[in-house]
């Protein structure tokens, strides 16, 4: 399994809508909305208390085949993000 392969899996089990979680000991607020038909996904985070953010749009092409589109930032630091996030979960 390569690394974008396994960075899709975790980010379709994201829960859509406002989330809270944790990453790299630093609390987030995220948001994962998707577009018409599912055949786009977006993604905003930004740090609680802090100033880090990241945001993206991943989109679901023909043929299995799909394209990240980091807004202003690296495509690693996405794929760690979603990696790497710990959501909150309801007691």
């Amino acid at each position: 399994m390569t690394e974008f392969t396994a960075f899709i899996e975790v980010f379709k089990i994201l829960p859509r809508g406002h989330s809270l979680g944790h990453y790299q000991g630093r609390k987030y607020s995220l948001t994962v909305k998707y577009g018409h038909n599912d055949r786009s996904a977006w993604l905003y985070a930004e740090e609680l208390g802090g100033n880090n953010h990241i945001s993206f749009n991943l989109y679901f092409l023909k043929d299995n085949k799909m394209r990240l589109k980091p807004c202003e930032m690296s495509a690693d630091k996405v794929i760690d993000f979603v990696m790497g996030i710990k959501i909150e979960t309801l007691n």
